[in-house]
């Protein structure tokens, strides 16, 4: 016989609408974590929430010292990277880049030819802070098409995806380096909830991509594009999330993260993420001298940023 589990509801510690920013070259993001309003939360550094038009992208830049999630939602973006990977990420699918020592890379969006301005590639990016001792090591991917990443259905009107994590009993397929869990979840159906257990001490946030949420019967109803920060008091096992039954509209649908914070100071140097000021004088030596992980930067360019219309 197995005993049911007591469910405690985390609660909402801070709310931070997503503001938007230019990020890359004409691309605008809605930018939470990463921003004034919310610049730490360890282990994570940001998160951007892009819709990116014909003429717009992030052609050719660098990483060091930090892991970035690319989860498409909608439309095709293509990547490639000056160690000769290369690829095409469509709907649903899900990128996991560990830029370790060092990466130079280039992502874009993928348009039919007659495209036009309304047209837009939409995706979320997330940056996951290494620890220090995993700083250094060399690049690497974990990429999954949306077909091979699970999704549960624990009650009639609730999705689950689970691209990193544990959910309801399943496992997602990521196995990052350091704790991070990343789970899809729509609720389609107003009045519906779900308990999505997380472990205790570590952070935890949702964003809001559609709709209403509620977050442990609390009457504050949050709206889409809403970053929120859970508490994290001992006892409190996981979240409430729920769809209020009193507001019409489109189906909620929320990403929550969340990972085990990390004990180190956080020196972000533009795309260097680093422990210390030495080392982000170090990452901008080695990108402008194309020396300890960055040998091939001063001498290549990507064919889809350099393919891009201006």
């Amino acid at each position: 016989m197995t005993s049911q589990v007591t469910q405690l509801s985390r609660s909402v510690a801070k709310a931070v609408h997503a503001a938007e920013t230019p990020e890359g070259v004409g691309a605008t993001v809605r930018r939470s974590i990463g921003s004034q309003a919310l610049r730490n939360l360890s282990p994570f550094l940001m998160l951007d929430h892009a819709a990116i038009s014909p003429g717009s992208g992030f052609p050719d830049h660098p990483h060091r010292g930090q892991t970035t999630v690319t989860y498409v939602l909608e439309g095709k973006m293509q990547h490639e990277d000056f160690l000769g990977n290369s690829g095409i990420l469509e709907k649903s699918d899900v990128q996991w880049m560990t830029a370790g020592r060092g990466i130079v890379h280039s992502e874009m969006p993928l348009f039919e030819p007659d495209a036009g301005e309304e047209d837009v590639v939409e995706g979320l990016q997330l940056w996951v802070d290494l620890p220090k001792d995993k700083k250094y090591i060399e690049p690497s991917y974990q990429e999954k098409k949306a077909e091979d990443i699970t999704t549960v259905h624990p009650k009639d009107g609730v999705e689950i995806t689970i691209i990193s994590g544990e959910s309801h009993g399943a496992t997602g397929f990521v196995r990052p380096v350091g704790g991070c869990w990343y789970i899809d979840i729509k609720l389609q159906k107003p009045g519906i909830s779900v308990f999505q257990l997380i472990p205790e001490g570590w952070t935890a946030f949702v964003y809001i991509i559609t709709g209403t949420l509620q977050i442990d019967n609390n009457p504050t109803f949050y709206a889409k594009h809403h970053t929120l920060v859970f508490t994290s008091e001992k006892g409190q096992n996981g979240i409430l999330l729920s769809r209020p039954d009193n507001v019409e509209g489109e189906q909620t649908r929320v990403v929550l993260i969340a990972g085990e914070p990390l004990d180190q100071p956080v020196i972000q140097y533009g795309p260097f993420v680093v422990t210390s000021q030495e080392e982000a004088m170090k990452a901008v030596y080695d990108y402008r001298k194309g020396v300890n992980g960055f040998e091939k930067a001063n001498v290549w360019k990507s064919k889809i940023g350099s393919a891009m219309k201006h």
